[in-house]
């Protein structure tokens, strides 16, 4: 699929007569198609019906071989039909400048020395031709040199065809997406682009035991028997992008985006991502930043630097905002493709105008804290003399999977493994609802004392994680509709090695009441015991936290003894805890104490049923509900469950206007990348 996004080239008028002719009339037909693999040969069949005699013939078509070949990935017969190019004096320039970069990607960095310089002796200023004999001079130190990289050629997912751009997904990271033109892609047809079958996405799993299994189809609509390929993820990994490569006889190929929706665990029909209103420009390779807010791609639309370049378009909730080229220093007059991230944010891509080994090398763009970019080029083994391209990170960690043709006669691609043992902290967290289960739809804001100020998506299952850097503080803000936030503070120490630090998150919601675990008083009164401080601190601070919100603090009492008892002891005990948190700075007109005795019984809630699986969702444990229980044992975890301090929100706009019933403070303005979290959300991060 890959080969296909190239500019295709011009037909030229070529001269020559009988069956040669008609070759070369057939040949110039696929081309204009960009079906190279048949106009190779055509051309190879004309070639060969051409007299020796007739030189300048030879050499004509010879290019037109040359430039096939070149396309499919057949390096060493592009190699040899350019030779015949400048044997039979019909080069140019450009026949050098093609000659070299082939010639690079095969190693044989001498010669593609010498024939840089041949182009720059004629045209001096050329980049490619100044970055490509940096190449041969710089890349046999890089290979001697090495890196911490360690590479593997991974059978298990790789078949006689082309696979290519893996993709991981997963909450645990357990799912493997891929391109291959294998025989069990969809359709019978072989393309006339690369000779094999067109390309389907398939994806491989890990079983309990975290081996990957044998590579298998999608049976759903995503694939059809045009090309896909390519994909990527959104945050949440519900909505997949992809590239397709349709068919038409007459027409020639141009790549596109399309998106596929999850339903459960199916991806459905592809529908087109209209990019742009240009309809005669590729559009491939998309990549979503890891803050959800951007979709790069592949294009060789107008007003790039060459070639093919990577370009963003804003992703918002209205649809695609105003496309950017990604400009210097990230493209050149070479190919940027294949972006993808690290989801620390670093930017990674492949070029072959870059100074590099040959072929595609992957690039590492990152950005500091003012938006400056810089490049990175991380040398062999993860870069070689082929085309190596693709990448897909294992989280936070330096390793995962990438695709390359390096060694493959055929130029076939194959997907490796990639580990760089870098020593790293990360934060993972966890957000989630108190008493319930995870709040995918949260969103989590960091901000550190070195000017880090980010968004970070919540996966699937109420997790993120975050790379941090040692000796700066952190705080982190989780926040969702419907919830109140809780924060959290991080400050990351020069350990020498590795370390993930683990954040819990619990989000109060503002609608239902929310238990407080873990407070004790002694039997029959109303004291509160030493053991509960830790749970009435986390109180306090969550109301810190939310400034804005008063609460009702209940407590509630089984049935036993007599209910009028029951209440006067409740509203004791609630008192008790109120009165903590005000001599812990918490205002008192903030808090309403409410002892309900026995009069409002515990309504069990789902997440509850996992631990007691004979309770049911939304059981009330009435006194009529317990006695009908046989079981001691269930009758006395009811009174448990039914014993218990709560709370809920009664106001969320406590302070915030004055007697007039105007606000005392105007919100200040948010940094363009930061969304509205919900309208019960009230923070501000400068």
């Amino acid at each position: 699929m890959r080969i296909k996004l190239f500019l295709l080239l011009s037909v030229l008028v070529l001269c020559g007569c009988g069956g040669a002719e008609q070759n070369m009339k057939r040949g110039e037909r696929h081309l204009a198609l960009g079906e190279y693999f048949d106009a190779a040969n055509e051309f190879k069949q004309a070639y060969s019906k051409t007299p020796p005699k007739e030189r300048t013939l030879r050499g004509q078509r010879a290019a037109r071989q040359a430039l096939c070949f070149e396309r499919i990935g057949q390096t060493q017969k592009a190699i040899a039909a350019y030779r015949n190019v400048i044997r039979y004096k019909q080069d140019d320039v450009q026949t050098h400048l093609s000659m070299a970069r082939l010639l690079l990607k095969s190693g044989s960095y001498k010669e593609a020395a010498r024939e840089f310089q041949l182009v720059l002796d004629s045209l001096p200023h050329d980049v490619l031709a100044q970055n490509g004999l940096k190449s041969a001079q710089m890349a046999p130190q890089w290979k001697k040199d090495g890196s911490r990289y360690t590479v593997k050629r991974m059978e298990m997912f790789n078949s006689r065809r082309a696979d290519f751009s893996p993709m991981l997904c997963g909450d645990e990271y357990n799912q493997l997406f891929f391109t291959s033109t294998r025989n069990e892609a969809q359709g019978d047809e072989l393309s006339g682009i690369t000779g094999t079958k067109n390309g389907d996405i398939f994806y491989s799993q890990k079983d309990d035991k975290g081996r990957w299994q044998r590579p298998q189809t999608i049976e759903s609509g995503l694939n059809t028997e045009f090309d896909e390929g390519a994909c990527c993820f959104s945050p949440d990994q519900r909505v997949m992008y992809l590239t397709q490569c349709t068919t038409d006889a007459s027409y020639p190929r141009y790549a596109q985006i399309m998106t596929s929706n999850r339903s459960d665990a199916a991806w459905g029909k592809p529908s087109p991502l209209e990019v742009s209103k240009d309809t005669l420009s590729s559009y491939a390779h998309p990549a979503v930043s890891p803050d959800g807010l951007w979709l790069y791609f592949t294009s060789d639309m107008p007003g790039g630097l060459g070639g093919l370049d990577i370009w963003r378009v804003r992703l918002t909730s209205s649809g695609l905002g105003g496309v950017e080229n990604l400009g210097e220093p990230i493209n050149t007059p070479g190919n940027e493709e294949f972006p993808t991230f690290r989801p620390n944010g670093d930017l990674y891509f492949s070029s072959d105008g870059h100074p590099g080994m040959g072929g595609l090398d992957i690039f590492i763009a990152k950005a500091d804290n003012f938006g400056r970019v810089t490049l990175e080029h991380p040398g062999y083994p993860l870069n070689s003399q082929g085309d190596d391209f693709g990448m897909t990170f294992e989280g936070l960690h330096n390793r995962g999977f990438f695709s390359s043709n390096r060694g493959d006669g055929r130029g076939s691609d194959h997907i490796f493994s990639f580990e760089n043992p870098e020593i790293i902290q990360t934060v993972k967290g966890w957000v989630y609802e108190q008493e319930a289960y995870e709040l995918p739809a949260a969103q989590v804001y960091m901000v550190g004392s070195d000017g880090t100020n980010r968004k970070l998506s919540v996966k699937g299952d109420g997790s993120f994680e975050q790379e941090v850097e040692p000796g700066v503080e952190y705080l982190f803000l989780a926040t969702c509709k419907g919830f109140l936030n809780h924060q959290e503070e991080l400050s990351v120490v020069d350990l020498g090695e590795s370390k993930e630090h683990v954040l819990q998150f619990p989000l109060a919601s503002i609608t239902a009441p929310v238990l407080i675990d873990n407070i004790f008083y002694d039997f029959d009164k109303a004291t509160l015991r030493p053991e509960s401080t830790i749970a009435l601190d986390e109180l306090v601070k969550m109301l810190n936290d939310n400034p804005h919100i008063t609460i009702e603090l209940s407590a509630h009492s089984d049935c036993r003894g007599s209910a009028d008892y029951n209440r006067r002891l409740a509203q004791r005990r609630a008192e008790s805890v109120v009165n903590y948190l005000i001599a812990h700075g918490i205002a008192a007109d903030r808090l309403t104490p409410v002892g309900y005795g026995e009069d409002k019984p515990k309504t069990i809630r789902k997440k509850l049923t996992e631990k007691y699986a004979w309770l049911k969702e939304k059981d009330v444990l009435s006194e009529e509900f317990i006695g009908k229980l046989a079981d001691k044992e269930k009758q006395e975890t009811c009174h448990q469950l039914n014993r218990r301090t709560e709370f809920r929100v009664l106001r969320t706009t406590y302070g915030m206007f004055d007697e007039n019933g105007r606000l005392k403070e105007l919100p200040k303005p948010k940094p363009a990348q930061q969304q509205q979290a919900g309208e019960d959300d009230f923070f501000i991060i400068n």
